[in-house]
């Protein structure tokens, strides 16, 4: 399929400068390509564009493979492929499920590129559920967080494991201070767009609290943004899980992510946050890296970043594409702001009189039947719009999974849908219907 074709598909007008030098490089040389470019600014569509062109689709073969260091980031990824309508199958694979449970995927999808950690691409690597043979690109998204320390004996392996890769991608807003031999790169074709005008759409402030403790602070702060939605971003486990029971108890929607939830509690939280049905996520670092959320209006730091790259991928959370957006730093008596921003942050002025908790326009509803039902996004709809009462214009997005379905409605209609479809079928099934929290 045509570039041309797929850009339609996805709503693009055109690539930017980035995306089409990418585009170039993958199709007209033969060199390996770093990409260095911001959060935000669509490296994933960069290289899977051309990527797509490459792919033989007579062939059942995984044709390539793209590291990446979190599971979200691969299933974001495979969901970009799966919505470009190209023709090429992918698969995401990442821990937290059963090996055995993804081979049998594998076996019936046969996709032509597969997006996966770096210890779960070990494992099928190891057990022969990919051949290796048939693998030709090797595509490393965050590669300076994939080449750390933490990942390097796991990237290592998998990459003695390729024979036959002939061409290289590396992607990241931020570079690696070394690349390691074993990455193997040939001549090589750099493309750094770090510098892309970006902080002209991204304003930064500080927000300072009379208290050690902000967390006061950031309530208030959080009332005075609305509805927008914001990203607030600590640097521990314990201090995210204390800060989102505050602010529910305050009276916020929020979602809450880090490294120590399952993989349903992670989705949970997410799909909240990008459906509209929270306004807030609270979050570890986990969040600041291959998560494509929309329209982030606010980034909040209520710890310091504990280093210039956290900044930068924290917030390349918001001022994304061509929006604009906020970064707030939040001060307690004997904070600073980072000695690495260019300027020194405007103070942030919190009014006086504020305004309760703004809620979310929508909510997440749970189905418990999804693809392996047979059911589809339009089974949803039209059960919504028989069963509940509802109007097309007042469901959100849906998301089916293999054995159940998220689906956002408008808040006011909640208890009405809940009522009427209680004991109903979908498709000639009776399925768990419940409002996820």
């Amino acid at each position: 399929m045509e570039i041309k074709e797929v850009l339609k598909k996805l709503g693009i007008e055109s690539l930017s400068d980035m995306q089409k030098a990418v585009k170039r490089a993958v199709l007209e040389t033969k060199k390996d390509i770093v990409v260095l470019s911001p959060t935000g600014s669509g490296k994933t569509l960069a290289y899977l564009l051309p990527l797509v062109q490459r792919m033989k689709t007579d062939v059942n073969d995984v044709q390539a493979i793209v590291l990446v260091p979190g599971r979200e980031l691969a299933q974001q990824s495979a969901q970009v492929l799966k919505a470009m309508g190209a023709g090429v199958r992918g698969m995401a694979l990442y821990g937290g499920k059963p090996t055995m449970e993804e081979h049998r995927l594998l076996r019936k999808e046969m996709p032509h590129i597969v997006f996966a950690t770096p210890g779960r691409m070990n494992d099928h690597l190891s057990k022969e559920n990919i051949e290796a043979l048939s693998v030709k690109w090797l595509i490393i998204d965050e590669f300076d967080k994939c080449l750390q320390m933490g990942f390097q004996d796991e990237m290592e392996q998998v990459i003695s494991k390729l024979p036959s890769i002939e061409r290289r991608i590396l992607l990241s807003a931020t570079d690696a201070d070394d690349m390691p031999r074993f990455v193997n790169m040939g001549r090589t074709s750099r493309f750094d767009y770090r510098e892309d005008g970006r902080s002209e759409r991204l304003k930064i402030y500080k927000v300072e609290s009379p208290q050690k403790d902000k967390l006061e602070t950031l309530s208030r702060l959080l009332r005075q943004q609305g509805s927008t939605s914001s990203v607030v971003f600590l640097n521990h486990r314990d201090s995210v899980e204390r800060t989102a029971s505050y602010l529910r108890s305050e009276g916020f929607a929020v979602s809450m992510l880090h490294g120590g939830l399952d993989q349903k509690q992670r989705e949970d939280a997410l799909y909240r946050f990008c459906n509209a049905s929270a306004n807030v996520l609270v979050c570890t670092d986990l969040a600041s890296r291959g998560l494509d959320i929309p329209d982030v209006g606010n980034i909040i730091h209520y710890h310091l970043p504990e280093t210039q790259d956290a900044y930068v991928h924290r917030v390349g959370r918001t001022a994304r594409w061509d929006k604009s957006g906020n970064a707030f730093f939040l001060l307690g008596p004997s904070e600073s702001a980072p000695s690495y921003l260019e300027e020194e942050p405007e103070l942030f002025t919190l009014d006086e009189q504020l305004p309760p908790p703004a809620a979310p326009l929508m909510v997440t509803l749970y189905i418990g039947k999804g693809k392996r039902d047979k059911i589809s996004k339009a089974d949803v709809v039209g059960f919504l719009c028989k069963k509940g009462e509802l109007q097309n214009k007042e469901i959100g997005r849906i998301d089916v999974r293999d054995r159940y379905c998220y689906v956002a409605i408008v808040r006011e209609k909640v208890n009405q849908v809940l009522k009427k479809t209680n004991g109903e079928k979908i498709k000639g099934v009776k399925t768990l219907i419940e409002l996820v929290k």
